[in-house]
Order: structure tokens, then C-alpha cells, then sequence
């Protein structure tokens, strides 16, 4: 089987999770500058066999899409061009990064090391890709 691979698709940072190969467990990948997003994922794509990418979808709590929706929507054009093979899905991203938050406060982690945005992306990266796979 390949990997599912998940992003938090943000204005400045992106936060990239995978699956390992039997689909079962979401980790953390890396977080990547979004101007740096499609050749990364080039790279990734020569060295990984990856089945299919999830995309978060920021909604508002009554359910519209949220600002970033726009930017997300023009990213998914470059990136169907760019990797046509690779179908793409979406999964609400509502409230991952609370919970990318709170469960850095859970684990101990320090406050210096809360604060990293990079990471809280990541995290959020994390948590979009479980939900997914908890939906079959």
C-alpha cells in the first residue's frame, strides 16, 4: 500500500503529516514555507509512494467556508496541474489547532517550544490526517 498525505495549507507555513504504509497510524512529516509546497512535494513524490493527499477545509462554526478557503482553492488548481495522478481529498480542519495546542500542553511540553508555529502546523497537519483515516 502507499502513504496518505495530509496538509494544513496556510498563507506562510504548511504543516505536512503522512501515514505509514499500511494506513493506519498519522505522523508528523515536517512543516514547509507555502511558496516551497509544490517542489517539496515533488521531491516527496520521487522518494514515496503516495496514494492520495488530503487537504484540510477551514469552515466557520456555522458552516461557510472560512478566508483561507480562497487560497486553499487556488493552491488545489497548481497542485491538480502540477500532480494530476494524485486524487485529492478534504477533511474539516475546524478547531485542529486548538487541539494541536492543547495537546502539546498534555504532553508537557514546554512554553518555548508551544509557541513554535511551525510545529502547532504540524501537529494540525497530524490530527486532519486522523480524522480522515477515523472516517472509515
Amino acid at each position: 500500500m502507499a502513504r496518505i498525505l495530509a496538509l494544513d495549507y496556510g498563507k506562510v507555513r504548511t504543516g505536512i503529516a503522512v501515514t505509514d504504509e499500511l494506513q493506519l497510524i498519522a505522523s508528523g512529516l515536517t512543516t514547509v514555507e507555502t511558496k516551497d509546497l509544490i517542489p517539496f512535494l515533488e521531491n516527496y513524490f520521487k522518494k514515496e509512494q503516495v496514494e492520495r493527499i488530503v487537504v484540510g477545509l477551514p469552515k466557520q462554526m456555522d458552516n461557510t467556508p472560512s478566508e483561507s478557503e480562497a487560497l486553499i482553492q487556488e493552491f488545489l488548481k497548481k497542485m491538480s496541474a502540477k500532480f494530476p495522478s494524485y486524487p485529492v481529498e478534504r477533511q474539516d480542519e475546524r478547531f485542529t489547532s486548538k487541539m494541536a495546542v492543547q495537546s502539546m500542553l498534555d504532553s508537557g511540553m514546554k512554553k518555548k517550544k508551544r509557541q513554535d508555529k511551525a510545529l502547532v502546523d504540524e501537529i494540525s497537519a497530524t490530527l486532519i490526517l486522523q480524522a480522515y483515516l477515523n472516517r472509515f
